[in-house]
């Protein structure tokens, strides 16, 4: 259950690095402060980390999309860029999916 608590913190600080460049204060706050839901084991927590780490994955991909698109009108190699934040979404995607794991939904009743 530790490791699945620890990728999604690695997934909320990335998110909150991402936001940090874009200068989104709020946001920031808000995707450090998610890893806080941890701490109440209820179920609907569980799914509000589940829902944060979907949309952060959604983020994540529009996030490409736009750099792809920017690199290639300006002319810059764009794949390193793009493989290096498909990994971010695909680790965001994994702790998102970790939320359905047997030992912790028995643990959030």
């Amino acid at each position: 259950m530790a490791l699945r608590i620890v990728l999604f913190m690695i997934a909320a600080t990335l998110t909150a690095a991402h936001f940090l460049r874009a200068g989104s204060y709020g946001l920031v706050a808000l995707s450090l402060a998610t890893p806080l839901l941890f701490l109440y084991t209820k179920r609907w927590s569980l799914i509000l980390l589940q829902l944060a780490a979907y949309g952060a994955t959604l983020n994540w991909l529009v996030a490409i999309l736009l750099l792809v698109q920017m690199r290639q009108q300006v002319g810059l190699p764009w794949t390193t860029a793009a493989l290096i934040l498909g990994a971010v979404a695909l680790l965001t995607l994994l702790a998102g999916l970790l939320m359905n794991s047997r030992c912790l939904l028995e643990r959030y009743e």
